[in-house]
């Protein structure tokens, strides 16, 4: 998902190709900067009004202040507000990329988002899994073989209908390569082919993600960008 919301950089003259390519390969060694965990403290939030605040802005007024609000503590996420309409708001960290991510591991990413309630049943509880278990230490092999042997035992839950969570942060940063570029809607389905939906396709509103993809979630992502910010003001449409 990330990797394909970054922005193209056109290069016209032989000047600026050399300097991209110098741009590319400096990023490129950034990214690959992050092949452990940081320590605990650079994914914490020292100010958790803060993160409350950073939390409500994935989705608008409207729907975030009667969300429950959850932040992120030293043993898991917490409960910082109850909600009253069934929504969750969190901030996510960089562990919920694919595993295979260069920026897997990076504590600068915040991912805003808030989770609706078939969301915040089903694919909420997938955040919080794996947050214990990087939590717990352990490696990206090993997180994702507890995962898949959480998965198959049912002791997840199975992805609700209309499961589906807002990412409409203008604060967020989801990558080193432009923080956070589109406002968008995450709509969860069963796994499946981005063909299945259309994505990617000319003039096709629907964008495929790879967050989960059955590595091992058996969750297929798919993301539609929409024109504003939570706070209203015009987000770009990629």
């Amino acid at each position: 998902m990330k990797a394909r919301m970054a922005k193209t950089i056109a290069l016209g003259t032989f000047v600026a190709v050399v300097l991209g390519a110098s741009w590319q390969a400096q990023a490129r060694d950034e990214k690959a900067s992050y092949p452990n965990m940081a320590p605990l403290d650079q994914y914490l939030m020292t100010d958790r009004n803060a993160e409350i605040a950073l939390a409500r802005s994935a989705a608008p007024e409207a729907i975030s202040r009667d969300a429950k609000i959850m932040v992120l503590g030293r043993h898991g996420y917490e409960t910082a507000v109850e909600g009253k309409n069934g929504f969750v708001c969190i901030v996510e960290r960089s562990w919920m990329s694919p595993s295979n991510h260069p920026e897997f591991w990076n504590p600068k990413e915040r991912g805003p988002l808030c989770f609706n309630p078939a969301a915040s049943r089903s694919i909420l509880p997938l955040s919080i899994k794996r947050t214990e278990l990087v939590l717990a230490g352990l490696s990206k092999a090993q997180i994702m073989d507890n995962l898949k042997t959480a998965l198959d035992r049912k002791e997840l839950p199975a992805l609700e209908p209309g499961a589906m969570s807002y990412m409409m942060s203008k604060q967020a940063y989801l990558t080193d390569d432009d923080g956070h570029n589109m406002s968008h809607l995450m709509i969860y389905a069963p796994l499946t082919e981005g063909a299945t939906w259309g994505a990617d396709l000319p003039g096709s509103p629907v964008m495929f993600a790879g967050q989960f993809q059955g590595a091992p979630e058996p969750v297929t992502v798919f993301l539609i960008p929409v024109a504003k910010w939570s706070d209203g003001t015009d987000a770009p449409l990629m």
